[in-house]
């Protein structure tokens, strides 16, 4: 995913950020509400984790004006203010999640999991694709009952095709989705993680074409359903 962390906190920042990037997940980085409505003009972002009280204005501001202008970008809220009313105003102005600081970066994690579920229509975490039985809240995939290891960014590219499994994804949006604005990256990168994904969990969960992109492929969603408890 691509993540957009809008936190003015000099120490919690840097924290959830690599807490966000050591998930696998391309994360930007604002302390200010005006760096934020930038990012959010230049970049298409899957999450965003807000903070309440910024340098320039209030977070709620920038939620409510997002939610104005039809922006549906799921949104958790990060805070110290704990009132019952803080929370109700925060969910009323079209927050998803809200954690209070300080919070357990372990559990950060899974609220930005399980928030990017529900969005992407698959809320429960346990599926079935062809031979593979996955975990979506604990990040495992299994074959025949023994198990599949993934890196942070092999993961977060394969979570990107789970979350379209009927759309064609370009090599520039999986980059968009996998690296922040002022990451290096290689012409060749795509292309080495899709190639270690299909050695790992066979070569047609993942489908080339040519000179577009690539898709979960058809024999994946197929026999794509959830997994048996």
């Amino acid at each position: 995913m691509r993540v957009l962390l809008v936190e003015d906190d000099p120490i919690l920042g840097p924290a959830v950020r690599d807490q966000v990037a050591a998930d696998g997940h391309g994360v930007d980085w604002a302390s200010r509400i005006a760096d934020a409505t930038e990012f959010i003009r230049l970049a298409s972002y899957d999450l965003i984790l807000l903070d309440l009280m910024l340098p320039d204005g209030r977070g709620l501001d920038l939620l409510r004006a997002r939610r104005q202008a039809g922006d549906a970008t799921p949104v958790i809220v990060l805070t110290a203010r704990d009132q019952v009313s803080d929370r109700i105003a925060g969910l009323n102005a079209g927050a998803d999640d809200y954690l209070v600081k300080p919070f357990d970066l372990a559990e950060l994690s899974a609220r930005l999991s399980a928030v990017a579920r529900r969005y992407g229509g698959n809320p429960n975490p346990l599926l079935r694709i062809g031979d593979l039985t996955l975990d979506l809240a604990a990040r495992t995939i299994a074959r025949d009952g023994r198990s599949i290891a993934l890196t942070a960014r092999e993961w977060a590219l394969f979570d990107a095709f789970l979350q379209r499994p009927a759309m064609l994804c370009s090599k520039a949006l999986l980059e968009e989705r996998l690296y922040a604005f002022d990451s290096e990256v290689e012409s060749n990168t795509i292309e080495v993680y899709v190639g270690r994904l299909r050695k790992k969990l066979g070569a047609h969960v993942i489908e080339t074409v040519r000179g577009m992109g690539y898709r979960l492929g058809a024999t994946a969603v197929a026999g794509s359903g959830k997994a048996r408890p």
